[in-house]
């Protein structure tokens, strides 16, 4: 279990507020081609394939099958699926080649929010029992969790709004981003979070090909080592849980390695402003460390791939010799329920 894997190619298509036209095979396969490309790998050297994606977007059962059309029906493929997003079907590619049973994976995630109300399809992560049938929106549990950090001090609504400026202004570099440049901060969506505290819906598709050893180095010429990775859960509650606080941030960081030598840039899946504040303290992440480069989800925030392109973000940041050390993190569930921490390093210049 000591066999080192990297990301070697990240792709993503350009996020965009509807994609009616398209369906998900037609999101997702120019992206797959894309990433393959990259490599100069074709579908029949992929030893192994791994999709987030969620069935209730899309609205029917075992909709990720259809979107194995844009894999390729031959050759015949080893294939497994989470119910995630792409970021966790990552891990799970990592496991599978830790174990020396592929030295290649194809990881790929989509998702479309736009043909219906993302904000209640949320709350079917919720609690079925006590909260659940209240049918509070994800903006409402957000702002829940922002109101508890401000009422403890650790952030004021100013403080809101200059993550969100920053996130906006980083995203013009960001040609697949959704939205850049200077945004109005906007009216209250749900106090104390404003319109631009709260990431856009839109669709999107990332994919990244992982790769073993001295094969990694011959795909790419700076792969992004990926030096540790863990996944932590918090209570399902949200009564149990101090709101303005990660404690399973903190804990995956830490048995990822993140601690254990400082990291240059930080990829935080933090859908809204409030998040990144209690991530930074979470993780530790100083001034010196550069957050969100790409603009983050605050400037695209494709449901079950975000997290994937924040591990692509950094993977990709590493290639180009703009990292040397990054921190990637992708979340799921309300008020960062689900963290996973994943730390990736390039070769020594």
């Amino acid at each position: 279990m000591t066999r080192d894997i990297a990301v070697v190619a990240f792709a993503q298509s350009d996020h965009r507020r509807t994609s009616d036209e398209l369906s998900e095979v037609e999101l997702l396969m120019p992206v797959l081609h894309e990433v393959l490309e990259r490599t100069g790998l074709r579908t029949a050297d992929i030893g192994f394939t791994c999709s987030g994606s969620s069935d209730y977007l899309a609205g029917r059962a075992f909709s990720f099958t259809l979107a194995l059309d844009g894999v390729g029906a031959w050759p015949p493929l080893s294939e497994s699926h989470v119910e995630m997003d792409g970021a966790w079907a990552l891990y799970e590619a990592w496991t599978k080649l830790r174990t020396g049973d592929a030295d290649t994976a194809l990881v790929y995630s989509y998702g479309k929010s736009s043909p219906g109300s993302l904000r209640d399809v949320l709350t079917r992560q919720l609690d079925p029992y006590y909260v659940a049938p209240l049918w509070p929106d994800s903006v409402a549990l957000a702002a829940l969790q922002a109101q508890a950090l401000l009422d403890a001090g650790h952030a004021d609504e100013p403080a809101l709004a200059a993550v969100a400026a920053r996130s906006r202004a980083d995203a013009v570099s960001n040609s697949r981003a959704q939205v850049r440049g200077a945004v109005p901060h906007g009216d209250y969506l749900v106090r104390p979070l404003r319109t631009g505290d709260c990431p856009p819906i839109g669709d999107g598709a990332a994919a990244v090909v992982l790769a073993a050893g001295d094969l990694a180095r011959r795909l790419c010429p700076r792969p992004a080592w990926i030096r540790g990775i863990d996944h932590r859960i918090e209570a399902h509650s949200l009564g149990v849980r101090d709101l303005t606080d990660s404690p399973s941030a903190r804990l995956a960081a830490e048995r990822a390695g993140a601690f254990e030598r400082p990291v240059d840039t930080a990829e935080l899946h933090a859908p809204f402003t409030s998040q990144e504040i209690v991530l930074r303290r979470a993780l530790r992440l100083g001034d010196d460390v550069r957050v969100n480069p790409s603009g983050g989800a605050l400037a695209a925030n494709p449901m079950m791939a975000a997290g994937l392109v924040r591990v692509g973000e950094a993977a990709a940041a590493v290639h180009r010799g703009a990292s040397d050390r990054a921190l990637a993190h992708a979340t799921s569930g309300p008020c960062l329920q689900q963290n996973l921490v994943a730390v990736l390093e390039g070769d020594p210049r």
